[in-house]
């Protein structure tokens, strides 16, 4: 069993339907049909949303993804129709808050790799396969692959793992058409993105993005290339045969894994919460990544 230690209740805020609570975001309705997608400081970890928040994180995972989202404007449209705080909104959801379009939205994590690492590690391990694809011999974990590779996981919910599934499952699920177009746009937005990132010093490894149609054009939706969805690692410290120091949450599962937790995560027993300086470092890390990646300044 997993899923949020104590699952909060949503704000009702008058004009506002309550969709859906996630992992991260609170998604709302207004009466115009537009969705509201507010980013808390929530933090997951093992399948769990933790009892503690990261102060600032949904604010940071917010103007990153505006950032990219213009980066990437012409490869791909985005679902961001504005920033403006809907009327009666919480003064504290200013820089947290999208208003998005409504789409028709597809049941694929649309997942590319640049490196090999995590579950695409352990199946190749096993196999010399991630998704069904064939690698080369000799890979280890933190290396690069000979290209980008499109590598689709089905979406779960809550508390539950994404399942990595083959691209010809894909086309079964949607159509063969949809998931050449799913392809060919994922692996066309991790390559400017890892040339992006990689101007900066840091490797994008892999990353996750949602997508859904407006009509018969595919759009980019959710966040995106934000340290909750993509793995980026400091380019100085890139040494494949080794677990990769990650601008992610490896301070808060380093913690949870800690004698100082003292928690199983194999056990049904959710973590505890934690200690002011494990907060401290992983804010740190999420800051840092904003700055490195922008060439701005968090403020």
């Amino acid at each position: 069993m997993s899923g949020f230690v104590e699952k909060p209740e949503p704000q009702q805020i008058p004009g506002l339907t309550h969709l859906h609570t996630g992992k991260v975001r609170e998604l709302y309705q207004n009466a115009a049909g537009e969705l509201v997608m507010v980013a808390s400081d929530r933090i997951s970890a093992y399948d769990w949303v933790l009892p503690t928040e990261i102060p600032d994180k949904g604010r940071i995972l917010t103007k990153l993804s505006l950032w990219w989202f213009d980066q990437l404007r012409d490869l791909a449209p985005n679902h961001v129709l504005g920033t403006d705080l809907p009327p009666g909104a919480p003064a504290d959801w200013t820089g947290r808050t999208l208003i998005c379009k409504s789409l028709r939205m597809i049941p694929v994590e649309a997942v590319a790799r640049g490196y090999l690492t995590g579950s695409g590690l352990t199946e190749y391990n096993d196999s010399r396969t991630v998704c069904g694809l064939a690698l080369p011999e000799g890979l280890a974990d933190g290396s690069e692959l000979p290209a980008p590779i499109f590598t689709p996981a089905t979406k779960a919910a809550v508390g539950e793992h994404d399942e990595n599934v083959s691209y010809e499952e894909v086309a079964r699920q949607v159509g063969a058409e949809t998931a050449a177009e799913l392809r060919q746009a994922t692996l066309a937005i991790y390559s400017r993105a890892r040339d992006i990132a990689r101007d900066r010093g840091i490797i994008l490894a892999d990353t996750k993005f949602e997508f859904g149609y407006e009509g018969t054009t595919l759009v980019l939706a959710d966040e995106v290339l934000t340290p909750d969805s993509s793995r980026f690692w400091p380019a100085e410290e890139w040494q494949p045969g080794r677990a990769q120091t990650s601008y992610d949450k490896q301070f808060v599962r380093d913690w949870l894994t800690s004698p100082e937790a003292n928690w199983d995560r194999r056990s049904e027993q959710p973590p505890p919460p934690m200690p002011q300086h494990v907060v401290d470092a992983t804010r740190a890390k999420y800051v840092e990544a904003y700055e490195r990646l922008t060439g701005l300044t968090w403020s």
